[in-house]
């Protein structure tokens, strides 16, 4: 490899990690302006669920569409024009003036939340399996960090510059702009390009998608469970990021800058966990192809010990509270880049835009309800009882889901490298 083409690729993630950065920004910062929003349009925790789950339910049913896209056209400039609609949609949703149209608006935003497919295959054509899994956990800091930021503009500056729909103009135009540098600034990659048995080819072959192919990424044993796990493991997350600020301020009665000092931490503890999984999965994965299932099945248990620990934590004891948050921090990311290395090691270059948009299709398929049910649980009872009840039961059926793919990874890691090494002496 060059060294032009060394730098190229890490020039490439930089611009990948603004995009998932503010695209973050934009998607999680809502969950910060529940209490701002609710007041606007004097609505209760049902409507807040229904909001968020339109724009999870718009994603859901076009995650297939993406991922079929990415496999047949150039990935840049589809995640181009994923920007463009990201920028477009939320300028669309802060002009919003009652309920209804308010509704309606958040659902689009949805649209460009499922174009996430195309970024991941393309980094796997730039970096091979060794380092997927660090360079994942790389770019999904920026998913936390993004996080913390929506929060600070959310709680600190929308009250100083006229509201929510004022940091929401800043973010859609946000999008404009990163849409403009991916457009011309992100090189296309030829599938497959990164894989050991190719790395060293001037000239390869064009992998094309098929439908032949994409019927195997079905067949592969490895990949239920990794569907199975995806269908119950967004469940917390979705619960976490729109209800827990709420959670905060009316059960905890937390105020503006309780929440930030006590969530600031958390989150980047949260964030550096993104990392800290992907190179923990690259570093096992190198000693047996179980690694990163192992990885995975270790923090999605110790999470929902861990945030059983913190929700039952007396509301006086706020030092305790805050610890066992961190320490949920810790675990809760460890499954994520995890997840997305694992899918592209054991499916063929040409379908894992597909194979990706399909586990994230199932994923929302089930988590695009998580808010919904979560303001029903909470409008019956409390909000606790609706974060523990979700969370504890989602992250233990992941835990069993995880083991059963330990049974099944290494036969379907050594298919692929074979189905690989028969494509490079074809050449």
């Amino acid at each position: 490899m060059s060294k032009e083409h060394s730098r190229y690729r890490w020039f490439v993630v930089a611009v990948f990690f603004f995009f998932m950065l503010l695209h973050q920004t934009d998607k999680l910062m809502i969950g910060s302006l529940q209490v701002q929003i609710s007041d606007d349009f004097g609505i209760d925790n049902t409507q807040w669920g229904l909001v968020n789950s339109g724009a999870l339910i718009v994603a859901t049913i076009l995650y297939p569409i993406w991922g079929y896209l990415y496999d047949r056209f150039a990935r840049a400039k589809l995640l181009s024009l994923a920007s463009f609609i990201w920028g477009a949609t939320t300028w669309l949703n802060a002009i919003a003036r009652n309920f209804g149209v308010f509704l309606v608006t958040r659902a689009s935003t949805g649209i460009d939340d499922s174009s996430y497919p195309g970024l991941y295959t393309l980094v796997a054509d730039y970096f091979g399996p060794n380092l997927r899994g660090k360079v994942y956990g790389l770019l999904q800091l920026a998913q936390p960090i993004g996080y913390l930021i929506g929060m600070i503009l959310a709680l600190m500056v929308a009250p100083m510059i006229g509201g929510w729909r004022s940091v929401f103009f800043i973010t859609g135009g946000l999008g404009l702009v990163i849409a403009i540098f991916i457009y011309f600034g992100v090189k296309e990659m030829p599938r497959g390009k990164a894989e050991p048995e190719f790395e060293q080819m001037a000239e390869m072959q064009t992998f094309k998608f098929s439908w032949e192919e994409a019927k195997q990424i079905f067949k592969k044993k490895t990949m239920w469970f990794i569907f199975l796990q995806g269908f119950a493991g967004v469940f917390p997350w979705n619960v976490i990021t729109y209800f827990f600020f709420a959670y905060l301020e009316r059960e905890r009665g937390y105020d503006a800058n309780s929440i930030l000092f006590t969530m600031a931490p958390v989150i980047l503890i949260l964030a550096s966990g993104y990392f800290v999984g992907g190179a923990l999965g690259d570093f096992a994965f190198k000693r047996t192809r179980k690694g990163r299932i192992i990885v995975s099945s270790i923090g999605v248990l110790m999470g929902a010990v861990f945030i059983t620990l913190a929700l039952n934590t007396p509301i006086e004891a706020r030092a305790q509270f805050f610890v066992f948050m961190c320490l949920t921090a810790i675990f809760m990311p460890l499954s994520s880049a995890n997840v997305i290395a694992t899918v592209y090691d054991v499916t063929v270059p040409e379908v894992r835009s597909t194979a990706q948009a399909t586990e994230y299709f199932v994923e929302n398929a089930g988590a695009a309800f998580a808010p919904i049910l979560t303001g029903l649980i909470a409008d019956a009872i409390d909000l606790k009882t609706a974060i523990l009840l979700i969370c504890t039961v989602a992250w233990g059926l992941c835990f069993f889901f995880y083991l059963g793919a330990i049974f099944t990874i290494d036969k379907d890691t050594k298919d692929l490298r074979h189905q690989m090494a028969e494509r490079a002496k074809s050449m």
